[in-house]
């Protein structure tokens, strides 16, 4: 298989439930429809669709017998309602982040909360409104995207890594230095064993001045990659600095 899941589109769940008590009980289907991906050759992933028809809230895995047994593919679901709103949502955060590059920010805040709108919990169009407000240093609204990341686990998976180094680095470049260690500890309670979390979190601690914590990070980041060129030198400035 891919490195990524392969989607495989929508799919209904329907539960039989009961209305009502004793004689004037009245049978009820309940159907909801699911996003599904294939993770694995035996197993599979399930997300709820929102009102938009978009994927959106906690995924669950099953394995394969269980998503077979239990789900139904709807094709017809999927083209007519999930396929363009996933588009437009697409096209939305794709307008945001140009508009970013371009420096246009009040541009790319419509863009990516034109996106939240259709799906709240979208981590593209967090990553992107949260770079826009760490850059314009509007605390409070970036501390809200923040708390959304925080509460998402799939922000901090390989999937999304690229964007999870910029906002990083975004948040302690614009000087939102608490902001920055809450988002990288948060990581590493999801991977204790990412060298370039410890080495990320050394920097943002020795630009606040926190000379003994920053060491502790980059023996922390060696001790997983002893080959850390980065990291060595960094350590060797760092115990000079406190030499002196």
């Amino acid at each position: 298989m891919s490195e990524y899941p392969e989607v495989l589109g929508v799919y209904s769940l329907q539960i039989d439930a009961e209305i009502g008590t004793g004689g004037t009980a009245v049978s009820h289907d309940n159907v909801t429809y699911w996003y599904a991906r294939q993770l694995s050759e035996k197993e599979f992933e399930v997300q709820p669709l929102n009102a938009h028809h978009v994927p959106s809230g906690v995924r669950s895995s099953l394995q394969e017998l269980d998503f077979l047994k239990q789900y139904t593919p709807e094709p017809k679901y999927y083209k007519l309602h999930t396929v363009p709103a996933l588009k437009t949502l697409a096209r939305k955060i794709k307008m945001g982040e140009q508009a970013f590059a371009d420096g246009n920010l009040d541009d790319a805040e419509q863009q990516f909360i034109k996106a939240l709108m259709i799906d709240d919990k979208n981590i593209d169009a967090n990553y992107g409104l949260g770079e826009v407000y760490s850059k314009k240093k509007e605390f409070e609204k970036l501390k809200k995207v923040l708390n959304t990341l925080l509460g998402l686990d799939e922000a901090f998976s390989y999937e999304h890594r690229q964007k999870f180094n910029r906002f990083g680095i975004s948040l302690r470049k614009n000087g939102h230095y608490d902001e920055s260690i809450r988002y990288y500890k948060k990581s590493l309670e999801i991977v204790e064993s990412d060298e370039n979390v410890y080495f990320n979190l050394a920097r943002v601690f020795f630009e606040k001045g926190l000379n003994d914590q920053c060491i502790t990070n980059l023996e922390q980041a060696l001790s997983i990659n002893p080959d850390f060129v980065e990291a060595q030198k960094f350590l060797k400035y760092c115990k000079k600095q406190k030499q002196l």
